[in-house]
């Protein structure tokens, strides 16, 4: 409780909902909470202000600005790129997972007993957050609401797509087959162009490595001679 009053009287209610959203995209099994992240990189600003301050050349003006730059992109390195990373991973999962999904909807015609087999014979994260979901069902929570709060721990918006139309689905008692097929295969063409895009960008790559590294040596080879003569 101290610990919560002194995050609520050093930082603005709005950041630390912030904090705490971004926190839930994390995952169930993320560690780390609001209050633990904000007190961290408080910590590390302050110090890295201290230490500029003292060692630096230009203390009052280095400290200052390299301290607010570090404030500022010390979330975005930390927990976006985690979200990002965990957003393609999931989506990576979401096209095995909710294949089974639909074989086991095509013999049993139940939408939440297709979810619930396939998340307890699958191990990976997406099948932990839908192991949540039905123990948050187990506490009271009804299947629409437990998917609702589901959404909010998931970064990807592909995901969160299927998971709407399991909420209407299940409300309406419409088939769904169909309409994840087509998300399956909009996650698998989202995934080969992921790898085209990373193939594309091979030779650029290359290419700069060659300027780096391979030019300056064959320079060095072809100047070898001129060099050994001019010292001798």
């Amino acid at each position: 409780m101290k610990k919560n009053r002194f995050i609520y009287k050093t930082f603005r209610r709005k950041s630390i909902q912030k904090i705490e959203k971004k926190m839930k995209l994390l995952g169930i099994n993320y560690e780390w909470n609001a209050y633990s992240f904000l007190t961290l990189r408080l910590i590390l600003a302050l110090l890295i202000f201290i230490l500029l301050f003292i060692f630096s050349k230009y203390n009052f003006l280095v400290a200052p600005i390299l301290t607010v730059i570090f404030y500022h992109f010390f979330e975005k390195g930390i927990l976006d790129y985690q979200i990002k990373k965990r957003a393609k991973k999931l989506e990576n999962e979401a096209i095995f997972f909710f294949q089974i999904v639909n074989l086991t909807l095509e013999s049993s015609r139940n939408l939440k007993y297709a979810v619930e087999i396939t998340s307890n014979n699958i191990e990976s994260e997406l099948s932990d957050e839908f192991k949540k979901t039905y123990a948050e069902m187990k506490l009271g929570k009804s299947f629409n609401e437990a998917l609702k709060d589901m959404k909010e721990r998931i970064p990807s918006d592909s995901i969160n797509s299927i998971i709407l139309n399991l909420t209407e689905a299940s409300i309406f008692g419409n088939s769904i087959i169909n309409t994840i097929n087509n998300q399956i295969d909009y996650l698998q063409d989202k995934k080969l162009l992921e790898v085209k895009e990373v193939i594309n960008k091979l030779p650029t790559k290359i290419s700069i490595l060659s300027v780096l590294f391979f030019i300056p040596i064959m320079l060095l080879i072809i100047l070898a001679p001129v060099i050994i003569k001019y010292l001798t």
